[in-house]
């Protein structure tokens, strides 16, 4: 592992790039950031905080540095922030106001199981759940275990990625059979180094379990749904939920589905909720079904993912202190890199409205501070500059610091694009080993 020019690669949006636009927009050629000295001189320069950047273009062209300036220096809620002394009293506080602002739905009762197939494969028992939420179509979850388990396992909750595949959920993690449909096999050969790493890790020695979240696989907008939206890039005139496996049909479906993020985050604006939130409940719903299990320990809980499933494990693993070891992996960065360089290609799912006038992104994961927490990053990924995603690691390493545990945090930076592959995955095994 090695650290590289910050500025190489600055500018390219490949096509890689541009199937992790997940959010549907257009892809900008920015290079990210924004010069101070540059700037006109319609506000402090004094009051920014950092913006020394690789160019002088930002997203948001000349207003790039006023957004940026509108950052506190040190979020008040940020355990940084020196009037926080006691631990305790800090969470509570910060716990408090982050959960008021990802307003999450009220969390229902532990919702009935039903096991619709149960075999062994890869040298693991697995089984194919279904549950009903109080609103949507019936999710769909798979459980992977070790054949031969005797006792209480540490219990891990595999969260999926975006990707800008909305049409696929857990499937992009596990592997049930011999066959796998050629998109997912190119998407685990790009991403994951060619494994299911849902697979690998329940052969170590756990029980792993992997849903499809809000809007994703079973979960999914179907267009029958949504009959009447015939207005411009969400239009489904035309289009047909018949032969869905078809992977041009997929393709189309994935195309239309990241541009309705844009209206489905501001319904859920308007409901009074944010994405965030409703990933959150839908997650700690699966948690209260892996914790339920009478081979998991409930006491040995842990979640990781890549991207989506990072930026699900930022929110989940920093809200809910069941899970005691957590490894977000490709989704790591500040607000102002948001602001500034990269708001282009993440989805809707990132943002908490205001949040950032309380803590920084990073900052929202370090709420568990002091229990173990892994951070993987690579640093060509082409979701983030290089600098905040370094800037972030230095925030985190200073609050685990302050709460009295640097040895329960640990960010590790890899060569190479966005991915989360064999050897990050032998990092991240070894992390929930340590602690779990």
């Amino acid at each position: 592992m090695k650290t590289v020019d910050t500025d190489r690669n600055a500018g390219e949006i490949s096509r890689r790039a541009f199937l992790k636009n997940t959010a549907g927009t257009v892809a900008l050629s920015v290079a990210g950031g924004v010069s101070v000295t540059s700037a006109a001189p319609v506000f402090n320069a004094d009051s920014i905080h950092s913006l020394s950047m690789a160019s002088e273009k930002s997203l948001i062209g000349a207003y790039g540095p006023w957004a940026a300036s509108l950052l506190p220096a040190q979020p008040p809620l940020s355990f940084r922030n020196n009037k926080w002394s006691n631990i305790d009293v800090w969470r509570k506080e910060a716990l408090e106001k982050t959960k008021e602002l990802v307003s999450a739905p009220a969390k229902p009762a532990l919702p009935k199981v039903t096991v619709k197939k149960k075999y062994t494969y890869d040298g693991l028992e697995i089984e194919e759940l279904t549950w009903q939420l109080p609103y949507g179509r019936a999710t769909e979850a798979v459980l992977l275990k070790p054949v031969d388990a005797t006792k209480p396992l540490p219990g891990i909750l595999g969260l999926h990625d975006h990707a800008g595949m909305k049409y696929f959920g857990l499937r992009k993690i596990v592997k049930t059979s011999d066959e796998l449909h050629p998109i997912l096999k190119e998407h685990q050969e790009t991403d994951y180094g060619g494994r299911a790493w849902a697979n690998e890790i329940a052969k170590l020695g756990h029980v792993v379990l992997v849903h499809d979240t809000y809007a994703f696989g079973s979960r999914r907008v179907y267009y029958e749904d949504t009959k009447g939206l015939n207005w411009g890039a969400v239009s489904t005139e035309g289009k047909s939920d018949a032969d869905p496996e078809k992977s041009e049909n997929i393709r189309t479906y994935n195309a239309w589905s990241s541009e309705h993020e844009h209206v489905m985050s501001k319904s859920l604006f308007s409901a009074g909720t944010t994405w965030p939130g409703v990933f959150l409940m839908e997650d700690q719903v699966a948690l209260d079904i892996l914790a339920d299990r009478k081979e998991v320990d409930p006491k040995r809980l842990g979640c990781g993912g890549l991207s989506g499933g990072g930026l699900r494990t930022v929110y989940l693993a920093g809200l809910d202190p069941r899970i005691k070891c957590a490894v977000c992996v490709g989704f790591m960065t500040t607000w102002k890199d948001l602001i500034l360089n990269k708001s282009f290609n993440h989805t809707w799912m990132t943002y908490t409205p205001l949040l950032p006038k309380y803590l920084d992104f990073p900052e929202i994961l370090g709420l568990r501070a002091p229990l173990p927490t892994l951070v993987l990053n690579n640093n060509q990924d082409e979701l983030y500059t290089l600098p905040e995603m370094k800037q972030a690691d230095a925030i985190l390493t200073e609050v685990f610091k302050k709460a009295g545990a640097p040895d329960k945090y640990k960010a590790s930076f890899y060569d190479g694009p966005h991915k989360f592959d064999a050897d990050m995955q032998k990092e991240a095994f070894e992390w929930f080993r340590k602690w779990l």
